[in-house]
């Protein structure tokens, strides 16, 4: 039997190593598969880290850019460093803090709001001006103000109050009271899309402060600036478009002149007889893919923008800003003694009062001495929004932004019906 046992010993033998065996290389594959657990947990748990750590730079990142924007709180005091002729009407304000701290960044084509401390006024005149340099000019902040004198059709007509008092009375090393940039109008330079900048009169100053900032910051699109004016004396920046077109080979400018004068010379003066709009822009584009920036009158503005949409440029490319005064025109004319009277409240003031069916909400609060607080009064910066409790408004011309629903914009804004306002 000896011969039987020793075969069944060495198969149990056999036996007993191969389960060992298999033992082992289970107990290796359990502590493969508890190491690859703890990896992926260990993996996991640093993602999270990680995403935490990316929320909290995020949320500081929109924390600076936020403090950015807001500059400064109030009202900050500058002084005017230099005053530069641009034209015969129009006059360039270099500001520095009159603390002699640093500036903070702005968005070019954003403004600054003034309250200008009129000597026979009680109250401040609130203004806005555009910032008309590149925000890579980090030493001054640059306005460019044109004087609004009594038009030649109307010459016993009040001139512009803000434009004349900072024309004729504030000096360099005056003290002027400024609030910071602001504005939704403005060049995002990380878009990096083709563009055409374009400006009417006096309205060039923010999109000429965007195509310097573009130039600055290397901006390598197609750059198209059109500019509308009278005549040659009536165009500002003349030399600073000429060198920075022939700086960057991606700018184009055209000078578009409606009465040019016999010193103006086509082709060398000026590109184009006539007025800034889209059958220019058809002759002289290749196409309608570009981002439109326009600032101008508010006709022009109607116009162009009108016309642009009915080329097919996309409501979200045709960006624009207008200036100058609310274009509700005040009338001589009382309202018809059978139309239905119109109340305006405003509830915090504890005031009633009937409007005239002439002015803006704004300016029937200021009458009333009911205080909004405004800025470019022309729809455009915000400042003044008021929530409405009852009622409705309607606008002379679409603000900039529309704001929420239950609020207006009372510089441009008129009722439609018994209005209850918060102010």
């Amino acid at each position: 039997m000896d011969w039987l046992v020793a075969p069944l010993t060495v198969q149990l033998l056999g036996a007993v190593l191969v389960m060992g065996g298999l033992l082992h290389l289970c107990s290796v594959l359990l502590r493969v598969r508890s190491d690859a657990a703890v990896a992926r947990r260990y993996h996991d748990q640093q993602l999270q880290r990680l995403d935490l750590e990316l929320a909290t730079a995020s949320a500081r990142h929109r924390s600076t850019l936020r403090a950015v924007d807001a500059g400064w709180s109030g009202t900050r005091k500058f002084r005017v460093e230099r005053k530069v002729a641009e034209s015969d009407t129009v006059t360039s304000f270099y500001l520095i803090p009159h603390d002699g701290k640093s500036l903070p960044p702005f968005k070019p084509g954003q403004f600054l709001t003034f309250q200008l401390k009129l000597p026979d006024r009680a109250k401040p005149l609130v203004r806005c001006y555009s910032l008309s340099d590149s925000p890579s000019e980090t030493g001054h902040y640059r306005i460019s103000v044109k004087r609004l004198d009594p038009p030649p059709k109307a010459p016993e007509a009040p001139p512009g109050l803000s434009s004349n008092f900072l024309h004729r009375e504030v000096g360099e090393g005056e003290i002027l009271d400024v609030k910071a940039p602001a504005g939704d109008f403005f060049l995002d330079l990380d878009e990096r899309r083709p563009i055409v900048l374009i400006g009417g009169g006096v309205g060039i100053t923010p999109v000429f402060s965007m195509l310097k900032a573009a130039c600055a910051a290397g901006y390598d699109q197609e750059i198209w600036f059109f500019s509308g004016a009278r005549f040659g004396s009536d165009q500002i920046y003349q030399d600073d478009l000429r060198a920075l077109e022939a700086a960057h080979e991606n700018v184009r400018v055209c000078l578009c002149y409606s009465e040019p004068t016999e010193d103006d010379v086509l082709g060398e003066g000026y590109h184009h007889h006539g007025w800034v709009g889209v059958e220019l822009f058809k002759q002289m584009l290749p196409s309608n893919n570009y981002v439109f920036y326009i600032c101008g009158p508010p006709p022009m503005m109607a116009a162009v923008t009108q016309d642009l949409s009915d080329w097919g440029v996309p409501k979200a490319d045709i960006r624009m800003e207008a200036f100058g005064p609310a274009s509700i025109k005040k009338t001589e004319a009382p309202p018809a003694s059978d139309a239905p009277a119109v109340t305006v409240e405003f509830a915090h003031s504890g005031k009633t009062v009937s409007w005239s069916g002439a002015e803006s909400l704004l300016e029937l609060a200021e009458d009333n001495d009911v205080v909004i607080d405004s800025g470019c009064r022309a729809g455009n910066c915000g400042t003044c929004v008021t929530a409405i409790r009852s009622g409705a408004v309607d606008y002379a011309t679409p603000p900039a932004a529309t704001p929420d629903a239950g609020s207006c914009l009372p510089c441009i804004a008129r009722p439609t019906s018994n209005l209850v306002l918060d102010a």
